[in-house]
């Protein structure tokens, strides 16, 4: 096996373990729980198609995995119910699916986006994917608050509503990380209660946030936060812990840590609410 390949098997194959080590998820797989341990390769620097995404899930234990909207969309019927058959077979079922619309450029790359939605999302829901997740960028070099707000709501809801008509939720992560907040002129959403004024400000009832241990963490959020959330609140939940020894607002956004590996952050009193 040459360096690189080890390299990727190794970091799919930490992840896995460290998952599994959690108290809330090491148990056999309970049908009482709503959550999957879900594999996105891309979150641990590993390059993977659809379906060596779903090789690597089954291989090491995952129980749902990232979709490929642009690869569930090229497919013809025959070739769906050919990869439904194989997810059934690996016994996985689908995460999340990232947006691919910029909704952070400008109108011109948006619009272009938006017209290949529709037919993404009709790949997705012909496969049976129900969610779709994205990222927040904590700050502008040139949008106040509230412009990006309006911008961010007006262009976002153009998205939910398609959708929507696709019956696909989505998730919107905040990013809290002190060092990206400061890393342009003006901030912007970076806390849940800003995530889930969003959300309100959308209004088209499928839209929620992703919720990321580091995130909340960073964001100074609490345990009291996470119970006041509803169910149709999350639309998925990132898992994460912190280098010791290095200060909360000098953290790096890219420089974390497996779960509950350092107990920099409150991995447990987080999971422990969402179980409420």
């Amino acid at each position: 096996m040459k360096r690189r390949q080890f390299l990727k098997t190794a970091a799919v194959a930490g992840a896995a373990s460290s998952i599994f080590n959690f108290n809330s998820f090491a148990q056999s797989r309970d049908p009482k729980r709503k959550m999957t341990l879900n594999l996105v390769c891309g979150a641990i620097g590993v390059q993977a198609d659809q379906m060596r995404a779903i090789e690597l899930a089954s291989k090491y234990g995952f129980e749902s995995v990232e979709a490929k909207a642009d690869y569930l969309a090229s497919l013809s019927s025959g070739e769906m119910d050919s990869l439904k058959r194989l997810l059934r077979d690996r016994k996985l079922v689908w995460g999340t699916s990232g947006l691919s619309v910029d909704f952070r450029g400008d109108e011109r790359k948006f619009k272009e986006g938006l017209k290949q939605l529709p037919k993404q999302a009709k790949g997705l829901r012909k496969a049976g994917v129900e969610r779709v997740s994205t990222w927040l960028r904590p700050a502008s070099h040139d949008l106040t608050y509230n412009k990006n707000f309006k911008q961010h709501a007006d262009r976002l809801r153009q998205v939910c509503r398609i959708l929507k008509d696709n019956y696909i939720r989505f998730g919107m992560e905040y990013v809290g990380t002190a060092t990206l907040l400061i890393s342009r002129k003006y901030p912007f959403i970076h806390t849940m209660a800003e995530a889930l004024e969003l959300v309100d400000a959308i209004g088209t009832g499928n839209a929620g946030i992703v919720l990321d241990s580091w995130h909340w963490w960073q964001a100074g959020d609490s345990v009291a936060d996470i119970e006041k959330l509803r169910n149709q609140d999350i639309i998925l939940v990132d898992l994460n812990d912190a280098p010791k020894d290095i200060d909360k607002q000098r953290q790096l956004d890219g420089q974390r840590q497996l779960p509950m590996a350092t107990g920099v952050i409150d991995t447990k009193g987080f999971v422990n609410a969402l179980v409420k």
